[in-house]
């Protein structure tokens, strides 16, 4: 008996699904995760926040340490928007500027995070005997392995280190949740059919993973990627805040630092109050961007808010415990027949 071959099965298909017309269709619902007004709220902030770290020499109106010697420790003013330091420096302008290192140390801690949760995890669940539980123990280790005593140790090593190495810090110590979930789904996706008749027909392991696996694991990619970013946001503000990261390497978590180191809690509130806020703005937009990423990956939360969008087009709620049921209009039959009665 032969087995026929991922093209054949193609040709074999329905019209209806071969790619044509209906592909973008498909392509369309991929994206239905930013549909919903969370996902839109989050991306929304998120390019309020890149617009600030790509264009940040252009917007700031002052340098993050130009100084002003005769507005030290002011509060919101004409001049200053956003206050100034102990030193006269312009709070506004050094939250511009430290937006830079945030989002750049963030996605590149995701990135790292990501592709080493998907060699480790995607491979560990293609896998059997011997090397699946070799690599399933290295995550189990890496789970363990307390983050922020790692972080501190490894960052003090170095006087002014890096945004790479911050980043990859952040990664290695953050790779392993996405990596345990990543292995769980591909041990679940192994067994389907698609995979067993990929893997029948001869077709290498490392293209099984590319074509067969990967396309079904982006929305849980997606979502492991998002939570890394946020990871690495809060590790990197807790190194600048407890002040393992020199002052060179402007961004959020320094503002604190040398707020707190100054004395600024609590009568200068202009201080660090902007800072925090940002750090909890960009962690709520990542959050949003997540639920959106839930509802896609969840067959339950997709069919409920498709539901809930076609219900609000015909102007009904989605809460409402009673469905509103329009009476059909009276014909001209019954019309008459009320008049004569």
């Amino acid at each position: 008996m032969t087995i026929p071959t991922t093209t054949a099965l193609r040709e074999s298909a329905p019209k209806g699904s071969r790619p044509g017309p209906n592909m973008w269709k498909r392509m369309g619902a991929s994206f239905s995760m930013f549909r919903n007004g969370k996902s839109l709220t989050g991306l929304a902030i998120l390019g309020f926040f890149t617009v600030l770290a790509v264009f940040g020499d252009l917007i700031a109106p002052y340098g993050p340490l130009e100084k002003d010697y005769s507005a030290l420790k002011q509060p919101p003013s004409p001049a200053h928007w956003l206050g100034t330091t102990h030193m006269g420096e312009d709070v506004l302008s050094q939250i511009i500027y430290g937006t830079r290192g945030v989002l750049v140390v963030g996605f590149l801690a995701g990135v790292i995070a990501t592709l080493i949760a998907i060699i480790v995890g995607v491979t560990s669940g293609m896998l059997g005997g011997w090397r699946s539980e070799s690599l399933s123990m290295l995550t189990n280790v890496f789970l363990v392995i307390p983050g922020l005593p790692l972080m501190i140790i490894i960052a003090s090593q170095y006087e002014n280190p890096s945004l790479l190495l911050i980043s990859a810090v952040l990664a290695i110590t953050g790779w392993a949740w996405g990596g345990r979930v990543l292995r769980a789904q591909t041990m679940s996706l192994r067994s389907r059919d698609f995979v067993q008749a990929a893997r029948a027909n001869g077709e290498p392991l490392w293209r099984v993973i590319a074509v067969e696996m990967l396309p079904n694991l982006m929305a849980i990619i997606a979502s492991s990627f998002v939570g890394t970013v946020t990871a690495a946001v809060l590790g990197l503000t807790t190194l600048a805040f407890i002040g393992v990261i020199p002052i060179t390497n402007l961004n959020w978590g320094t503002i604190l630092f040398w707020a707190q180191q100054n004395g600024a809690f609590p009568d200068y509130w202009w201080w660090y109050v902007p800072a925090g806020l940002c750090i909890a703005l960009l962690g709520t937009a990542l959050a949003l961007i997540n639920f959106g990423i839930d509802e896609y990956v969840n067959p339950r939360l997709r069919s409920a808010g498709e539901r809930a969008r076609a219900l609000r087009k015909q102007g009904l709620s989605a809460t409402s415990a009673v469905t509103a049921v329009r009476a059909p209009a009276a014909t001209t039959t019954d019309a008459a027949k009320a008049t004569t009665s």
